[in-house]
């Protein structure tokens, strides 16, 4: 599996905070990287009927979508979620082949990418989160980086479980 290296090209905050977010992010597609297309559908979890690499990937596509789309800019949120369907992102994702998914979330990382790189870091959300605190740009770009960073410990389990492939 290849992914790039975390080392940041400059030391400054916003350079180290985008360089750890695209390590993470680059290295969830580089566990998918020969994985069949059946097996990318496949939850070989028997407790977790959503948990399939195809999901995964969706899921972290379309949290990326809300926390800078729907929360920091204050657009309308148009995910693919439910109030009958809160994980509706994981159900559908089989649907469609896990190329397109990484392709999908490929393209709207280099969005949000040109977004950071234009917003200041104290820039507050307009929205507010659960508890009603505007957290600003900084606050998403850690908690993208944890998200992330969490997820590709299920891509791991699932690989492993799916095809016996594991990564560092």
């Amino acid at each position: 599996m290849t992914r790039i290296d975390d080392t940041p090209s400059a030391w400054d905050e916003r350079t180290q905070l985008t360089t750890f977010l695209d390590y993470a992010r680059d290295t969830a597609r580089a566990k998918c990287e020969g994985v069949s297309v059946e097996n990318a559908r496949r939850a070989p979890l028997p407790g977790s009927p959503l948990m399939t690499m195809s999901g995964v990937i969706n899921h972290l596509r379309w949290v990326e979508y809300y926390w800078f789309q729907v929360v920091f800019l204050g657009e309308e949120d148009e995910g693919p979620w439910t109030e009958e369907d809160p994980d509706r992102e994981m159900r559908i994702a089989v649907d469609f082949p896990l190329a397109q998914l990484l392709d999908e979330y490929a393209e709207q990382s280099a969005r949000h990418r040109e977004l950071v790189a234009g917003s200041d870091l104290d820039a507050r959300a307009e929205r507010p989160i659960r508890n009603g605190l505007h957290v600003d740009l900084r606050w998403i770009l850690l908690h993208l980086t944890e998200e992330t960073a969490r997820h590709n410990g299920h891509l791991d389990i699932l690989r492993e479980l799916l095809d016996g492939t594991t990564g560092a």
